[in-house]
């Protein structure tokens, strides 16, 4: 399973894994909004450069979740996502960017 959901100090966790499409995203976020979750962290520790989900989803995810009153952040970007195509779109100036895990739960206090 590309993505899994877990629940730390409150902040609903999306931990991606390998190669993730934006239609998996999709699901995942809708499915944590769908459960209640206000708080959500997109983990990318586990995607490579190459397996990243659509600039597209990560838009619509942040919009869906920001419509329904969530807050929605990223963390352990891969080197070539945050350097490279974040700064380009300048979608780094929309997205609360982390470089932990940990740094990322402790923001949304």
């Amino acid at each position: 399973m590309p993505i899994k959901s877990r629940v730390r100090d409150g902040v609903t966790i999306l931990d991606l894994n390998g190669k993730i499409g934006d239609t998996a995203l999709r699901q995942a976020i809708h499915e944590a909004l769908g459960a209640g979750a206000a708080k959500i962290l997109l983990n990318f520790s586990g995607v490579a450069v190459n397996g990243w989900p659509e600039i597209g989803a990560l838009v619509e995810a942040y919009t869906v979740a920001t419509n329904r009153g969530a807050k929605l952040k990223i963390a352990n970007l891969p080197p070539g996502i945050n350097d490279d195509i974040l700064y380009v779109t300048q979608l780094i100036t929309i997205f609360d960017v982390f470089d932990s895990e940990d740094e990322a739960v402790k923001s949304f206090a």
